[in-house]
């Protein structure tokens, strides 16, 4: 399934038969919007999806296996943060092309049905009550975008450190020295890499202002309101930083409040590349996390497991990729832009 870029609002609204406007006011997180949630995820899912070009032949399997699917979060909670819908959406096509059967399961499932699972993919953030639960199964199982069990599950995860890196060198490149980080944090987890990265290079760069580092949960409403409380400083970043794009559609919107243009006032880089950041005015300047390259490892993996076993559990790292669009420029405030 290779990457296509550029569908559009129209592609999408025929797909989810809604208005383009309609699809216009969800993907930008439109609260007075008042339609159902199912009608949400249909609009998300058809972004995703038309974003890829599809193969149109798919494998035939007398013996469909049937791959279980833990998602840690809630359709609720997908459409704050579409990642994982996003994630969601290239594994079940994935797996459809290869001709296996996606349910998705939770813990509460009869045992009689999750032990005629031929696999398990876990996605989303686990804990170790989750692993001993997992391993009562004796399934095979590979998590993605987490890996809470290294020395037992496989896993694919992105390396959120090198991304995290990428996003802050390209605004030092722009001369930005007063970079601001609006982040999320979950719940009996450890601190969000992308925070732990960001301290540690800015603080090494001598560049760290503790009071520009803001965090949250990891929606749009979080990011309207961090965007305002960091914007509303006597002394404010010329960039900033955003953990997720979800978070920036948010930001966008405060900025659009607030009357501050985006880049010329402030840079803003966001992380994840969703399908809808690049409708986003100005389109998002953000991390891509290779969603699609994640999801096909993932299957690769599964697939080896299912014909054998193997001793030790493998995790796959993918590098991330920049993607600059209009929501970065050159600090015009730097000495040297002046030069």
């Amino acid at each position: 399934m290779t990457k296509k870029r550029n569908p559009t609002i129209k592609d999408i609204a025929a797909i989810a038969e809604v208005s383009p406007a309609t699809v216009s006011r969800v993907l930008n997180y439109d609260t007075t919007l008042n339609v159902p949630n199912e009608t949400k995820i249909r609009i998300f899912e058809a972004a995703e999806e038309l974003d890829y070009e599809t193969p149109k032949t798919k494998k035939k399997k007398d013996n469909q296996q049937t791959i279980g699917l833990l998602c840690s979060y809630s359709a609720e909670e997908e459409l704050e943060d579409v990642y994982y819908l996003a994630i969601r959406v290239a594994l079940e096509k994935h797996l459809l092309l290869d001709g296996k059967k996606i349910q998705r399961i939770t813990k509460q499932y009869p045992q009689k049905f999750l032990s005629s699972l031929d696999a398990i993919v876990c996605l989303g953030l686990f804990d170790l009550e989750d692993v001993a639960w997992l391993e009562t199964l004796g399934k095979r199982v590979v998590f993605i975008d987490s890996s809470p069990a290294p020395e037992q599950f496989m896993s694919v995860v992105i390396d959120f450190k090198l991304g995290t890196e990428k996003a802050l060198n390209y605004l030092i490149e722009l001369d930005h020295r007063k970079i601001g980080f609006i982040g999320g944090e979950d719940e009996n987890f450890a601190m969000d890499e992308r925070q732990v990265v960001y301290e540690r290079y800015l603080q090494k760069q001598q560049l760290l202002n503790s009071e520009w580092t803001l965090v949250g949960k990891y929606t749009p409403a979080d990011g309207y309101r961090l965007f305002k409380e960091l914007m509303n400083k006597a002394d404010r970043p010329t960039a900033i930083f955003i953990a997720n794009d979800s978070m920036a559609v948010g930001c966008y919107k405060a900025a659009h409040e607030m009357g501050i243009q985006i880049p010329s006032d402030v840079s803003l880089i966001g992380f994840n590349d969703l399908s809808s950041s690049e409708f986003l005015v100005p389109a998002l300047t953000t991390i891509r996390l290779q969603i699609d390259f994640m999801v096909q490892v993932t299957i690769e993996l599964l697939n080896r497991m299912l014909v054998k076993s193997y001793d030790y559990p493998i995790k796959h790292t993918i590098p991330p990729k920049l993607i600059i669009r209009e929501s970065t420029q050159k600090n015009q405030k730097s000495p040297r832009a002046s030069k």
